[in-house]
């Protein structure tokens, strides 16, 4: 009996450790599946070139300002010219190229990268075959659908601060730095308007979900990726305009685009906070309905045809 005791607690403690073990396996499963899919990401060529697009343009934008205010004119507006916001700030302070940047990109290189990027999650897959080899490991249609869109959300945060540390660098380079003028009037420091920049990169990212959600439903309805690039690419273009037209003002409020240069509040003193709620809110909306659209259709998808 006194062999028998000390055995019967280590046989409960092996039963209470297996759901542990368990539970330990399915985490890391979930790790190594995102990680192995950001990986396959990150590493095309296509993704890498539109990287590098996006890091070209503000590279762009930094010295067409700086020779066209090589004679001491003043660029943008102020100088006669059109261009994105903050554009006639540059030359005073370099950290504006960063907002000009962002404000240059959001209509059309981010989402458009993004389109391209969430388009070909499911339906690359497709056309290339491996999809059903990705369902046959233990992952479930749900949590690869979870684990493609979280790889896409990563992709908009990586592309935003990929523009948003292009501009900065060529900012410090090209232009002076130092503290500068919010839009309400008023002086904040350096520190201050770095916290102020990474607020709305991380603002603009928040703006592309909404995108993000959409191309991923497009995707799995086609088998195609260049189709599913394609089409949602075609639809950025179309709510782009739809938002332009004046006859639709009572529809506009419901684009994804609408709020997006709302981020232009982060620069006010106070910081307004209604359109950016506004926006946070209508990408979450975006996100959830197609979401939910993406995953109806992927888990009833016949991906034997």
């Amino acid at each position: 009996m006194s062999r028998a005791d000390p055995s019967a607690p280590q046989g409960r403690g092996e039963l209470r450790e297996a759901p542990q073990t368990a539970r330990t396996r399915r985490t890391t499963f979930r790790a190594s599946l995102l990680g192995n899919e950001l990986l396959t990401t990150f590493r095309r060529w296509r993704t890498l070139a539109l990287l590098a697009v996006l890091a070209a343009v503000p590279v762009l934008v930094g010295i067409a300002v700086k020779i066209e205010t090589g004679d001491g004119s003043s660029a943008g507006p102020g100088g006669g010219g059109g261009g994105p916001a903050f554009i006639s700030q540059i030359t005073n302070n370099g950290l504006f190229l960063v907002f000009t940047a962002l404000a240059a990109t959001l209509p059309f290189f981010l989402p458009m990268a993004v389109g391209v990027v969430a388009g070909d999650a499911i339906a690359g897959e497709a056309s290339s075959g491996t999809l059903r080899y990705l369902l046959v490991a233990p992952a479930g249609r749900t949590r690869l659908l979870l684990t493609k869109y979280a790889t896409v959300v990563v992709f908009c945060l990586t592309a935003t601060l990929v523009v948003a540390v292009s501009a900065l660098t060529v900012g410090a380079l090209l232009f002076p730095l130092g503290d500068l003028t919010t839009i309400s009037g008023t002086r904040i420091g350096f520190a201050e308007g770095l916290g102020r920049a990474l607020l709305i990169a991380l603002a603009v990212a928040a703006s592309l979900i909404g995108v993000a959600a959409l191309g991923l439903f497009v995707s799995t309805l086609t088998g195609s990726g260049i189709a599913a690039m394609a089409t949602t690419v075609g639809l950025l273009i179309t709510v782009q305009i739809l938002d332009q037209i004046p006859q639709l003002h009572a529809l506009q409020s419901y684009l994804f685009s609408h709020y997006w240069l709302s981020f232009a509040d982060l620069m006010r003193e106070p910081v307004h906070w209604d359109d950016l709620t506004k926006n946070a809110e209508l990408q979450a909306l975006y996100a959830a309905v197609f979401g939910s659209a993406a995953w109806a259709r992927f888990t009833t998808k016949d991906i034997t045809a």
